[in-house]
């Protein structure tokens, strides 16, 4: 299964924006203290919206807690990174529990993390002129490029409300 990990997120907004990924691509979320809000926060439950219900998460007192509980192989997001993340072939790693860590909004994962695992750092390609994406905006798409390697798992392909056939009647 895929999991988004947040290291220390800050932002309220943006973990109720991927929240709500979360739910939308099946993904396990990961929480790691200290976290900028409170999960009742009220912009938190305004950007997950009615999903949050349906989501599976969890929230570890610091990065060895998580590790200690989560074994599998561990993709660290960083504007140092040298790989863009779309040259790892997730797909041969299916049957492993595959962790894509994302650090808080301000400074993102310690270098005291990142250096031991320069193997699995990679960067979203991207311009000169921003340091870094939204952290919501990044996490969305590395998990779907992860699904599209996966030929995207179970998700549904077609609306289920409205049915298949709505734009032709």
């Amino acid at each position: 299964m895929n999991n988004i990990v947040l290291y220390e997120p800050e932002i309220p907004g943006n973990t109720g924006n991927i929240m709500r990924t979360c739910v939308a691509t099946n993904t396990r979320l990961h929480l790691i203290k200290p976290l900028g809000f409170s999960l009742s926060d009220k912009y938190l439950k305004r950007s997950g919206v009615n999903y949050i219900d349906k989501l599976e998460y969890y929230v570890y007192e610091d990065f060895e807690d998580f590790k200690s509980k989560n074994k599998g192989i561990y993709y660290y997001f960083t504007r140092y990174g040298k790989k863009p993340h779309t040259s790892f072939d997730y797909k041969n790693e299916e049957d492993k529990e595959l962790y894509f860590i994302f650090g808080k909004e301000s400074t993102g994962i310690p270098k005291e993390i990142l250096k031991y695992n320069l193997d699995y750092c990679m960067r979203i390609p991207m311009t000169k002129n921003v340091r870094a994406l939204n952290l919501s905006n990044a996490a969305a798409i590395v998990i779907y490029e992860v699904l599209r390697q996966q030929d995207f798992n179970d998700l549904l392909r077609l609306e289920p409300h409205k049915g298949e056939n709505y734009l032709e009647t």
